[in-house]
């Protein structure tokens, strides 16, 4: 990247959430690393970590770059059901071999189930961790739809974050 500038990102993503399987535990709902306890998972290619997804969204938008489904598509089967900090680690690296530090980054999880408030400085630590920069720099917020649509009555998931990165040094 030629230019030398702040820069700000956002990316957003939406997982549709199902009851486990009765055979077997099915797809853990997992958020920013954390394994949430509920009787729903996501509906996806990797492990639908909705908050890892749309941070490497926000990341890989600051720079100007593809997106994560351009990135690591959904239909290659390398993907299926592979720990999403592997995407968040990539762009966590290309942000840094850009010349880029993380300034800031703001996430807003929205979902009715569970409640988030337990765990969000765990996800912080989770994504300070892989991003290389301070808890201080990150925050968690948490919103449900108040019962409307398909987040709201619990049958989705719903991650906007949005990041603002400066030039190293």
């Amino acid at each position: 990247m030629k230019t030398q500038k702040p820069r700000i990102g956002h990316g957003y993503d939406l997982h549709r959430l199902e009851k486990q399987h009765p055979e077997g535990p099915g797809r853990p709902f997992i958020l920013a690393g954390v394994t949430l306890e509920h009787v729903k998972g996501p509906v996806s290619h990797s492990d639908g970590d909705a908050v890892y997804h749309a941070v490497t969204d926000a990341l890989l938008g600051a720079l100007g770059e593809e997106d994560i489904g351009q990135l690591f598509p959904d239909d290659a089967p390398e993907w299926d059901g592979e720990d999403s900090a592997i995407f968040l680690k990539e762009a966590g690296r290309r942000v840094a071999e850009a010349g880029f530090d993380i300034g800031n980054l703001d996430v807003t999880i929205i979902c009715q189930k569970p409640k988030i408030g337990p765990h969000k400085g765990a996800m912080r630590q989770n994504l300070a961790e892989i991003l290389a920069t301070s808890p201080e720099d990150v925050n968690v917020k948490a919103k449900t739809h108040e019962e409307v649509d398909a987040v709201g009555e619990g049958r989705a998931v719903e991650v906007h974050a949005v990041v603002l990165l400066f030039p190293k040094g």
